[in-house]
This record gives C-alpha cells, sequence and structure tokens, in this order.
C-alpha cells in the first residue's frame, strides 16, 4: 500500500469503524474494551507517518492526547464518567490534536446532554415486559446504571472528522 491509500484506508475506514464499534459496544454492554482504545492509538500509529506528520506534528498530537486523558481520568475519579469514556476520549483527541478540540468538547457535550435526557426519559417509562428479559435494554432502564457516553463521543467525532485535517490529506 502506499502512503495515501494507507492514509485513506484509516481515515475513512478504519477509525470510524472502530469508533463505531465503541459506540455500540458502550450501548450494549456499558464497556468500552481496552484492546478498542489501544486499536484507535494503533491506528493513528500507522496514520500519521502516512499522513507525513513530523515528529512535532505527532508530539502535539499526543499531547492533545494525553491532555483530554488526564481530564477523564480527574472527571472518572469522582464517578462523573466511566473509565473506558476517559481512555476512548484520550484516543481520539490523539487523532484530533489540539485544532478542534474546542469544537469537539461541543459536540460531544451537545451529543451527550442530549443522549442523557433520552436516558432519563427511557428510564422513567416502563419497560414492557417483552424486552426486560433483553440484557442491554434491562441494563440501560436500570436508574442506577450510567450513560453509555461512548455513543456521545463517537456521534461529535464522526460528525466533526470530515471537517479535520485528515481529509484534507487525502488523496
Amino acid at each position: 500500500m502506499t502512503g495515501s491509500v494507507t492514509l485513506d484506508v484509516f481515515v475513512l475506514a478504519v477509525l470510524p469503524a472502530l469508533v463505531a464499534v465503541a459506540a455500540v459496544s458502550d450501548l450494549l454492554t456499558m464497556t468500552i474494551p481496552n484492546r478498542l482504545v489501544l486499536a484507535v492509538v494503533a491506528a493513528f500509529a500507522v496514520a500519521a507517518p502516512a499522513a507525513g506528520l513530523g515528529p512535532a506534528q505527532i508530539g502535539m498530537h499526543l499531547a492533545a492526547g494525553a491532555l483530554v486523558l488526564a481530564i477523564g481520568v480527574a472527571l472518572f475519579i469522582p464517578g462523573w464518567i466511566g473509565g473506558g469514556d476517559a481512555k476512548l476520549a484520550g484516543a481520539l483527541a490523539l487523532w484530533l490534536g489540539f485544532t478542534p478540540l474546542l469544537e469537539w468538547f461541543v459536540l460531544f457535550a451537545l451529543f451527550g446532554g442530549a443522549l442523557t435526557l433520552a436516558v432519563l426519559w427511557y428510564r422513567g417509562v416502563p419497560l414492557p415486559a417483552r424486552l426486560v428479559g433483553v440484557d442491554w435494554l434491562a441494563r440501560l432502564h436500570h436508574p442506577r446504571s450510567g450513560v453509555p457516553y461512548g455513543v456521545a463521543l463517537a456521534a461529535g467525532t464522526l460528525l466533526l472528522l470530515p471537517a479535520t485535517d485528515w481529509f484534507r490529506l487525502l488523496s
């Protein structure tokens, strides 16, 4: 594969697929597996050189990922977000770098707010008897379970991705 084909595959297929799988995993199981987060990081490690990013640029992406991971850990400690959400956010910020972070924060906060309201509404209505046995629906309905915030992270990322430098670099 040439660098541009590799970049195209990773930006147009691999990253979006990993983000979608993370969202579905969080929705269905309320977990985002570490191997999935590591796959997002590994995909960046392949895509960055294919995009021609130099050491300084890669360093800035690493710094963005580390900053968002630190913020995520700070939010995880009091239980405001899940650990998988914190790790996924850091891995996605690695891809984004600093430039679109504020816009990304706003997007996933809006999606997260809408998701939280939808989950609260869902928990406020009785779960039909035929759905009680569907594990993920019952878990999502339980008032003490969290909100699958990976869904909001994924939505914000997928919406923002076409406006990032990654798409400008495609062949």
